[in-house]
């Protein structure tokens, strides 16, 4: 949907020693604040991305314009070579004249966390219909609804970690029901169930998808807490999934790395009272990182849609000619390393180090060249 995205360069096949995708778009990413940002938001340009949708979820919130736009210029003087498209953290001081507000300034889209189930989401919602006018003002703006999908857990009703996603499926079709051309993402899928009912639902729901969904299972997180992320990964049914729709090339479905970095201390390590921090850091290899996924299940000949043209299109920012376009040479023996970036407070290791990885970026250069 959206505008037609500019001709692109043939996809790659799984014989082929380089790979070349024009202008990667990461459509769910955390850049932090203060100290931590200055070493991790160079980092999306280093994965190899041109595009980063930034959420809101800091301490405190992003809950207005001023706060949005204040955040994207310290992003920009980091570094000021990636288009940042900004959010809104969904909470009972947005009101329909601050969505015209944040829409005449830019800002793209607002984020919904239910309470408590991932980092720094104290603030987030118990019932939607509390907002219905806001998503009404969306709908006529034009901004996008951005959805952890999980409902807290609850012994009464029955739901943890595992069950979270697929009890908060009646959720979306319900707003969709209601909101039926409200832009709307359900993000990091990671079931089976979530794949099925955005599929079902119209053309104004997408999917983002992460990439370390599509390398764990739960046997990879249980006692790894390098592996443990909110929403947590599930079974080997629900990667498959996540695999199957890639690799189908649907156009709905789309990389949102929700990549999260946390100072390695935090990761490391949990206490008696103290859980280890949930997230997943892959923005320093994100772009290889993918590549290396999708060849491993046949859908690397998917790479450019997933990471690019898909989310470009669904969010309305297409590909255009002289944009930068990203090349992939296959690597052999290239491990990415355990020492991390940073130090002390802002030291991050990133997934899927100490391990092998089959690709590497090259160059960058533009359309045509």
């Amino acid at each position: 949907m959206g505008a037609s995205s500019a001709p692109l360069l043939p996809p790659a096949t799984m014989a082929e020693s380089t790979v070349t995708v024009a202008s990667p778009a990461d459509f769910h990413v955390h850049l932090r604040q203060g100290e931590l940002a200055e070493v991790v938001t160079k980092h999306v340009r280093q994965g190899g991305f041109a595009l980063a949708y930034v959420m809101p979820n800091l301490k405190p919130p992003i809950t207005n314009t001023e706060q949005a736009l204040l955040y994207k210029a310290q992003l920009q003087a980091i570094d000021p070579a990636v288009e940042y498209l900004m959010t809104l953290y969904l909470s009972p001081e947005l009101t329909p004249s601050e969505i015209r507000k944040a829409a005449h300034a830019g800002i793209v889209g607002v984020k919904s966390y239910p309470r408590g189930v991932t980092t720094n989401s104290e603030g987030g919602i118990e019932s939607y219909e509390a907002y219905y006018p806001v998503f009404a003002a969306m709908e006529e703006v034009g901004m996008v609804l951005n959805l952890h999908g999980e409902v807290p857990s609850s012994a009464a009703a029955n739901t943890c970690v595992l069950n979270a996603e697929p009890a908060f499926l009646p959720h979306l079709r319900k707003l969709h029901a209601q909101f039926p051309k409200l832009r709307i993402v359900l993000e990091h899928a990671t079931t089976r169930a979530a794949v099925e009912c955005v599929k079902s639902l119209g053309d104004t729901v997408a999917c983002t998808i992460t990439a370390h969904h599509l390398a764990l299972t739960v046997d990879d997180w249980a006692g790894q807490s390098w592996h443990f992320c909110k929403p947590v990964a599930k079974y080997p049914d629900d990667r498959a999934a996540l695999w199957e729709v890639v690799k189908e090339g649907h156009p709905r479905f789309f990389l949102g790395s929700d990549s999260a970095p946390h100072p390695a201390d935090t990761k490391a390590t949990s206490t008696p009272t103290q859980p280890c921090a949930a997230g997943v850091y892959t923005s320093p290899i994100l772009l290889p990182l993918v590549a290396d996924l999708l060849e491993s299940f046949g859908a690397l000949d998917k790479l450019e849609g997933f990471v690019s043209t898909h989310g470009r299109d669904f969010y309305r920012r297409p590909v255009t000619e002289g944009d930068r376009h990203v090349v992939l040479e296959r690597a052999s023996h290239k491990v990415i390393g355990i020492e991390g970036y940073g130090s002390g407070a802002t030291h991050v290791v990133p997934f899927w180090a100490g391990k092998e990885i089959g690709w590497e970026i090259v160059e960058e250069k533009a359309e045509g060249s």
